[in-house]
């Protein structure tokens, strides 16, 4: 009786270890995606299946894992549910600032028309300097908090001179709409549908102030250990960015549906990125530090961190 019940429990035991060793390897040979609708680029990838095929040499299959937004997609990371993600400059340095564990493996070119702050068509303000007093709406904490500040700062103001709302996209579209407020900081694709949705006019976007990069994280353990699954990624990136530059209204065409917006809307936010991602340069982290900085100045953050301890390097 004692035999065969420890005979039972070491069968069960032995099947458990089994199954874990079995979800480990299952584990290891897929490359999880964390990524967002707006990330136009990885919906392409996705609904082209480029990379499953790019992959299949080394064996490693593709999970793509939808987040509503970079904060949510970085907790993914930090809890070990993805492998890589993309996303903008700023969940990062929130997530770096809440001991999220992560590395910048990688970024897009600048895109600084792909953010700007609208007014509506038939609005008085003619300049950023005419936001003084007036209502803004904007995403908290995210890449047009930052380019709002640098907007004012270069017309003279100061972040408290105007009234921030702070409001989701789709919530600030309402309120834009219905002139709760004067003006919306936004980025695409929300931008590009505001402007041919409502004849939005942009009172001024990032050019020759901030340069709106997109980043590729991964999770430091991941990307020590595969860094041929890495270099696919990136391989596949290009390769399908230089596609989509190509062939601008055949991408829109696949991504327009299940971004669910109209196909020129869509186009239009394409032609405002750039796709070829590039290591993380010095001078990117600089630059990431710079907006790091001025969001814990803020007190968006509740400490300073330094960014150049999240960056991936072959030595850490």
């Amino acid at each position: 009786m004692t035999h065969s019940l420890l005979s039972r429990r070491g069968l069960i035991g032995l099947a458990l270890s089994l199954a874990a060793t079995g979800a480990a390897y299952a584990q290891a040979n897929t490359l999880r995606i964390g990524y967002q609708k707006s990330a136009s680029l990885f919906v392409l990838q996705k609904a082209q299946g480029t990379l499953e095929k790019r992959l299949q040499p080394l064996g490693v299959g593709v999970k793509w894992v939808e987040f509503p937004a970079g904060p949510q997609l970085l907790e993914g990371l930090n809890v070990g549910a993805v492998d890589v993600g993309y996303v903008g400059e700023a969940p990062p340095i929130f997530g770096q600032a809440a001991g999220a564990k992560f590395a910048y493996i990688g970024h897009d070119p600048a895109a600084p028309t792909a953010e700007a702050i609208l007014v509506s068509k038939d609005s008085p303000i003619k300049s950023v300097a005419e936001l003084k007093g007036r209502k803004v709406a904007l995403n908290k904490g995210s890449n047009v908090h930052y380019l709002l500040v640098k907007l004012l700062e270069k017309n003279g103001l100061k972040f408290s001179d105007v009234q921030a709302v702070y409001l989701p996209p789709a919530d600030a579209r309402a309120a834009f709409e219905s002139k709760a407020v004067d003006a919306w900081v936004i980025w695409d694709p929300f931008q590009a549908a505001a402007e041919k949705a409502t004849g939005a006019r942009v009172l001024a976007d990032g050019t020759a102030l901030v340069n709106n990069y997109q980043y590729y994280l991964g999770e430091r353990e991941y990307v020590g250990k595969n860094p041929k699954v890495i270099q696919a990624l990136f391989d596949d990136a290009v390769a399908q960015g230089r596609w989509l530059k190509a062939n601008l209204k055949q991408a829109a065409e696949i991504i327009a549906p299940l971004q669910g917006l109209p196909v020129d809307v869509v186009e239009l936010s394409l032609r405002r990125y750039e796709f070829d991602v590039k290591p993380v340069t010095d001078t990117v982290i600089a630059q990431q530090q710079q907006i790091a900085d001025t969001f814990f100045e803020l007190k968006l953050i509740p400490k300073a961190i330094v960014v150049r301890e999240a960056a991936w390097t072959a030595t850490r």
